[in-house]
């Protein structure tokens, strides 16, 4: 069960429309690293998580970045509000409009659509996780790149707000993967389990 609080988590008030940066930013929203991808891997992840501190990092990112969603969808708003045909084709954003008008779609700077395809949901908490930490550095290169094509401060300032959330998500899932490794037993932990050990310390088959 969530809680709706009406108001965006980070301001987003911009001035100045501008196409062709909406067509870069959207990959935030729909993209291979995006915003969207990161809630739906995360709020999935936490049902096979056998720790409940991990599974509340989870539900808390998973939860946070809901909220990101709706971030990326007012800039992308903002960005394309009122735009004519003219400021539309000279922008590059004229296929995009041609599918979706100004519509918010999910979908990556190439094109592509919102896919659940690259999503990492393995079920084992030391994948997951893995999962999840490459995830955060991958979105803040992202990030990063964005801050690359931008120099609108109005479009800047809530892209570094999201760029500083996904260090601080990266850093919270370090504390669930070392509190996950610190309980699980050698029966459970990948690198130890007696299934793939010969009983000398050697993988089966070698």
């Amino acid at each position: 069960m969530w809680i709706y609080e009406k108001k965006l988590q980070y301001p987003v008030k911009i001035k100045n429309p501008n196409a062709r940066l909406a067509s870069v930013i959207i990959s935030q929203l729909g993209g291979p690293d995006g915003e969207l991808g990161a809630a739906t891997r995360y709020l999935n992840q936490r049902y096979s998580m056998p720790y409940r501190e991990a599974v509340g990092i989870l539900t808390d990112v998973g939860s946070e970045e809901l909220g990101h969603c709706e971030m990326i969808a007012a800039i992308i708003y903002q960005l394309t509000k009122n735009l004519t045909p003219e400021e539309i084709i000279a922008g590059g954003f004229d296929k995009y409009f041609v599918d979706h008008t100004t519509g918010i779609y999910p979908q990556a700077a190439s094109g592509v659509p919102f896919s659940t395809g690259g999503i990492g949901v393995k079920g084992d908490p030391i994948a997951d996780l893995n999962e999840d930490l490459a995830a955060e550095q991958k979105a803040r290169v992202t990030y990063d790149n964005i801050l690359r094509l931008c120099d609108d401060p109005d479009v800047r300032d809530p892209i570094k707000f999201l760029r500083q959330r996904e260090v601080v998500h990266y850093q919270r899932f370090g504390d669930a993967l070392r509190l996950t490794q610190d309980r699980l037993d050698s029966s459970n932990f990948y690198a130890f389990n007696p299934s793939f050990d010969n009983g000398k310390g050697e993988c089966r088959g070698k």
